[in-house]
């Protein structure tokens, strides 16, 4: 058997995307603009679903819960990028870290869900149009946006314990701009099998619920749409889709391609631009293309600045 330091440092050191100043002057600005952007667009989008009664729906009910979702997201990450672009001590505590790899995989893993079960939504709509109402109430609607922020909660008490268990002894250097599960298996000298195995299997539970249900429910969806007789009836119903197909290809292609590679396989150059995409793009993409793309979220945001 093999003894290993098991003493875990006060800090580490976040590397962050760049070491060149003025590549850090450019991110420092690209992601407060994201980031306002992502708090406005999502703000935005919650206080009109909240203002405007025609969008008291099931479909807007999931929307307000991924727009929280993001928000809290990219607020659980894109801050502490901007204070280490521009701080010259790079570090974090142990605490602060824990917290943020507890928060950035609960979010991650309820918004992957979240998506599946605003496919099934889309779904019900599109193929049981006379039942919708009383298929999706407001009971099964709370049960169905509940179930992802459990499996997520779950999920993160089973990753983070066991992440901290490891005996960090090779560097205190995280090749990283935040507190993620993959990076930090780089720096154990031992062997992280156990915690690859639960990763993996997170991941597949996550990822393989998600994504069956999601593809199942726009077959059936695209099945319905093909039925419609006017070409003008199939461009409406399918546009309330696109969006959100839009969203999930973006958001299960990244998470896919971070959590199904072993951590050796891994290419830091390649793992910071997929990471950066799922915790800080996505977020601020998701409400511009509901947004852009649904006429009933625009209308009424023009209602209510007319109001103004």
């Amino acid at each position: 058997m093999e003894n290993y330091n098991q003493t875990i440092p006060d800090r580490f050191f976040l590397l962050g995307l760049s070491t060149v100043p003025h590549l850090q002057v450019l991110g420092f600005i690209v992601f407060v603009v994201i980031y306002i952007i992502t708090l406005l667009g999502n703000s935005l989008l919650l206080i009109t679903v909240r203002l405007s009664p025609t969008l008291h729906t099931p479909m807007y009910f999931f929307l307000c819960n991924l727009s929280f979702i993001d928000v809290c997201l990219s607020s659980t990450i894109v801050p502490v990028i901007l204070i280490n672009t521009v701080s010259i001590d790079k570090s974090i505590s142990v605490g602060a870290c824990v917290l943020q790899m507890f928060f950035a995989l609960v979010l991650g893993a309820t918004e992957c869900m979240l998506l599946a079960v605003m496919a099934y939504d889309r779904f019900v709509a599109i193929c049981r149009p006379l039942h919708y109402s009383s298929i999706m109430n407001m009971r099964f609607c709370i049960i169905l946006a509940l179930i992802p922020w459990i499996a997520g909660f779950v999920n993160s008490c089973i990753q983070v314990p066991i992440t901290w268990r490891l005996p960090f002894c090779k560097s205190h250097h995280v090749n990283h701009f935040f507190c993620e599960v993959p990076a930090f298996l780089k720096l154990s000298c031992k062997d992280p099998w156990l915690n690859e195995i639960a990763m993996y299997v997170a991941a597949v539970i996550v990822i393989f619920f998600s994504f069956p249900l999601t593809l199942i429910s726009y077959i059936y969806i695209i099945n319905a749409i093909l039925k419609i007789r006017s070409s003008q009836g199939r461009q409406a119903v399918f546009s309330t889709c696109t969006s959100h197909l839009t969203v999930v290809t973006l958001y299960y292609g990244t998470l896919t391609s971070i959590y199904f590679q072993p951590p050796s396989s891994h290419s830091l150059k390649t793992d910071n631009t997929v990471s950066v995409l799922y915790t800080a793009v996505t977020p601020m993409l998701n409400p511009i293309i509901y947004s852009i793309r649904n006429k009933d979220v625009k209308n009424c945001i023009i209602k209510i600045m007319k109001t103004k």
